[in-house]
């Protein structure tokens, strides 16, 4: 019984000293991971803030080519009110009496009000895209700062684990 108790005291006091260099590995490791820091979560919040901008600007692109449709139909609008207007003006000629004038004037002066609000909304629509670009543009400003901050944080990054990648693995 008495060497029973002397194997479970060793076998006790041998858990007890494998736990204790367990723990003293995993403080190792939790020191050479602490002088990382904020590192890699820097570098990950960095690639995420690019991808975002980087969607933005598609998104942006995407409602560019909206408007630029929208140019073109209110353009095709103007070219048919255009037609119409001639063809009122030729019947003018051969007007029988005063209310089929009044009429066609009434549609002349119509269709011209149609063609003063495609041109405004093609003024409108060219202001948009115009603002959106210029969007676009300092969006990529400031994914070129953010690349060159992202490509220093990684390289201080890679230094760094480079320098404790053989400890650490060891450690582990």
């Amino acid at each position: 019984m008495a060497t029973e108790q002397k194997k479970d005291l060793r076998s006790v006091e041998d858990r007890l000293k494998t736990l204790y260099r367990l723990q003293l590995l995993h403080s190792d490791i939790r020191r050479i991971r602490a002088i990382r820091g904020e590192l890699p979560q820097e570098v990950k919040d960095l690639q995420d803030t690019i991808k975002g901008l980087e969607a933005r600007i598609e998104r942006f692109q995407g409602e560019i080519a909206e408007l630029k449709a929208k140019i073109v139909d209110e353009t095709n609008k103007i070219e048919n009110k255009k037609l119409l207007i001639e063809r009122y003006n030729s019947q003018l000629d051969n007007v029988r009496n005063s209310h089929e004038f009044d009429n066609l004037t009434k549609e002349i002066e119509y269709e011209t009000l149609e063609i003063e609000l495609s041109q405004k909304n093609i003024r409108d629509y060219t202001k948009q895209m115009d603002a959106l670009q210029d969007e676009i543009k300092n969006i990529k400003e400031t994914i070129d700062d953010q690349t060159h901050i992202l490509e220093e944080k990684k390289a201080d990054l890679d230094k760094l684990v480079s320098e404790t990648r053989s400890e650490e693995e060891t450690l582990l």
